[in-house]
């Protein structure tokens, strides 16, 4: 694989994109000091709603379940059958666990849409990761939270800087449907937009 600016200009699709979300656990969230904690954890679940109506393969990484919780049940009960990656080595970049990197590596997509907590530890290093190793990087910026709002924010300018691509949840879920002709849109508009994002009207 090889990045490129080029290669960034193509739109998100079903076919070409997957989701990974890294340490969506109790304790995280509990250290979170940047934002609402309802809002990302809103935005969280509405990207991971919208993968699974729409069938985008989706990896889900936690980091010592044992002390920090387990990965939390709203996200991981929308994939089932799906597991969980507990990473052995308890490092905040998701992708030196072999496990998690592996299932990555077998889903043969380029376009990786990413999120987690913190910003700036295990979803950045996560998402460095993923650019060194050649990948489109998607970073899902308003479903991650930090223990700061100068740890958030500069974790976020690092990753930009690096050539991360920042999109947000509507702009996500509106990507992967691509249109209004997408036979799961008005599954998307009942169970994502109309319940985590700004179309409260649309039902």
């Amino acid at each position: 694989m090889v990045d490129s600016k080029k290669g960034r200009l193509g739109l998100l699709s079903t076919k070409n994109s997957f989701l990974i979300l890294v340490d969506y656990q109790a304790s995280m969230f509990k250290g979170i000091a940047s934002g609402d904690k309802s809002v990302i954890k809103q935005a969280a679940m509405g990207a991971a709603k919208a993968a699974s109506i729409l069938r985008i393969p989706a990896v889900l990484s936690a980091i010592h379940p044992k002390s920090n919780g387990e990965f939390i049940p709203e996200i991981a009960s929308l994939f089932p059958g799906r597991k969980v990656f507990s990473r052995k080595i308890l490092s905040f970049d998701a992708f030196e666990d072999e496990a998690t990197w592996n299932a990555v590596k077998k889903i043969g997509r380029k376009k990786m849409v990413v999120s987690g907590l913190w910003t700036s530890m295990c979803f950045a290093y996560t998402a460095l990761h993923g650019l060194k190793k050649g990948f489109d990087v998607y970073g899902l910026m308003d479903a991650a939270g930090d223990s700061t709002p100068d740890a958030h924010k500069y974790g976020i300018e690092r990753m930009l800087q690096a050539g991360v691509v920042p999109i947000t949840l509507e702009s996500l879920v509106s990507e992967w449907m691509h249109d209004w002709g997408n036979p799961k849109s008005g599954d998307l508009v009942k169970a994502v937009y109309s319940k985590y994002g700004a179309m409260i009207g649309m039902r």
